[in-house]
């Protein structure tokens, strides 16, 4: 039997569709394109280009293998992580203000429970299709793969204010959640990640992005963070428990700990300072440049650094400012307000100026005098400031015509003082990063 051979032709990713059907047009035919044949590596990946060998030679962050069997001391730095929580159903289970959630909770619950009796009274429901029995009501309720099968299950939703916790939704973006086996689509590890109100005072969990288009970036959290879109993200926590709360176990191996400790020679290592120097190192600008291909391909692996306490240092740092970013002093941006309209907090949707040097907050109100350094602060496809922007502002959705809201009744102030806190928290992690010691990987240095 003849074996295959496989060939392969890119073009740049940035095109655009006219720049395509040029370059198809003036090649007229497959043979007037240049060819690369693909060999497959070790691990069956065809497309190896940027890829580094190396990476492979550095310690794991975790593996399936680890997470399988969490009771043997498996050669990664954490035993166990998950992806963040799936819903499926994100304009019903997230909303800013609780309130409003759990309105359209109980309305939700209602529709389900109904639908739930109406099966298990069906005579012929061994024979019937679920999609043929239940009622889809838009505006109430968003079907998916694992509601239906509660259904058919015959379990019942229940509504309890100790569901509704607080989640990062998006980077520097929390919202409330009805936290839910049933009607969120998958919780997968995180009931043992934060499975109480009182476990997010203590415990925090590496948010990471990776194996998508987007640029890998890790923040830190002290909530439940959502799965994220473009692939998903997956959680590497500092603590897990029960899902009671009760039993709490550090999420380090003590391989890693042992590791660590034996590379620098140093016995006084924690793993407090193992998770901080983890969490410096993959904001590193040279292991994301030069890992770029890797990571979007398998979780993080990474080297020994010959400074590991300035890491940790920075690490440490790092994951203050983010987790505490709505205590953070504001940036002083200059305020501009508009003559002869009335003072104003309230957002609708806030714009970015052409040049990014300013920010429309609303008719009342201008923010200017943002320090360009503030964008190089990125979180997959866009800075800290511009997820806030993009996030905070009065949505509907079509389908089930809820409204999200992030103004805050209570707190009216609490938009325009984040602005100002995701500034100086995004200038400082720049200066952090810019600060970060060397690798050990850089031109001239051994590996």
């Amino acid at each position: 039997m003849k074996r295959a051979r496989i060939y392969y032709a890119r073009v740049d990713e940035l095109w655009r569709k006219g720049e395509k059907y040029a370059y198809l047009e003036e090649k007229e035919h497959v043979g007037g394109i240049a060819w690369q044949e693909l060999v497959p590596d070790a691990k069956g990946n065809w497309l190896t280009e940027g890829l580094r060998d190396e990476f492979e030679t550095f310690v794991p962050l975790g593996s399936r293998e680890a997470k399988a069997d969490a009771k043997t001391n498996t050669e990664t730095i954490f035993k166990i992580y998950g992806r963040g929580v799936a819903t499926s159903r994100d304009s019903w289970v997230y909303n800013f203000d609780a309130a409003a959630l759990e309105g359209n909770i109980k309305r939700t619950i209602e529709t389900y429970n109904e639908q739930v009796f109406k099966w298990t009274l069906s005579s012929n429901k061994k024979g019937a299709s679920v999609d043929e029995l239940v009622v889809y009501h838009t505006s109430k309720l968003a079907w998916s793969r694992d509601l239906k099968l509660d259904l058919q299950r015959g379990k019942t939703a229940e509504f309890s204010t100790d569901k509704i916790r607080t989640s990062l939704y998006r980077p520097f973006t929390k919202a409330h959640l009805f936290f839910d086996r049933i009607l969120n689509e998958e919780v997968y590890v995180l009931p043992s990640i934060f499975p109480t109100f009182e476990t997010e005072k203590e415990n925090q969990v590496i948010w990471l992005k990776v194996g998508s288009d987007w640029p890998m970036f890790a923040l830190m959290a002290n909530a439940i963070p959502d799965l994220l879109p473009q692939g998903g993200s997956q959680c590497f926590p500092f603590y897990t428990y029960n899902e009671d709360g009760a039993n709490r176990r550090e999420n380090i191996t003590d391989w890693a700990l042992e590791k660590f400790r034996a590379q620098y020679k140093d016995a006084a290592i924690t793993k407090w300072d193992i998770f901080h120097y983890v969490y410096a190192l993959l904001h590193h600008p040279l292991y994301r440049e030069r890992y770029a291909a890797n990571l979007k391909r398998e979780l993080p692996r990474l080297p020994f650094a010959p400074d590991f306490h300035a890491f940790a240092r920075a690490g440490a740092r790092l994951a203050e400012i983010h987790v505490n970013y709505e205590h953070a002093a504001e940036y002083p941006l200059e305020r501009l307000e508009q003559p002869g309209v009335a003072l104003d907090w309230r957002v609708a949707r806030m714009r970015l100026s052409k040049d990014k040097g300013s920010l429309r907050y609303n008719e009342f109100l201008t923010l200017a005098q943002i320090p360009a350094e503030v964008y190089e602060y990125r979180l997959g496809n866009r800075s800290a400031l511009e997820w806030v922007v993009d996030q905070y502002q009065v949505t509907t959705d079509k389908r089930s015509g809820i409204t999200n809201d992030p103004n805050r009744a209570d707190d009216p102030e609490y938009i325009v003082r984040l602005v100002g806190q995701v500034v100086a928290v995004s200038l400082e992690t720049v200066k952090i990063v810019r600060e970060l010691p060397a690798l050990g990987l850089e031109p001239g240095q051994a590996a």
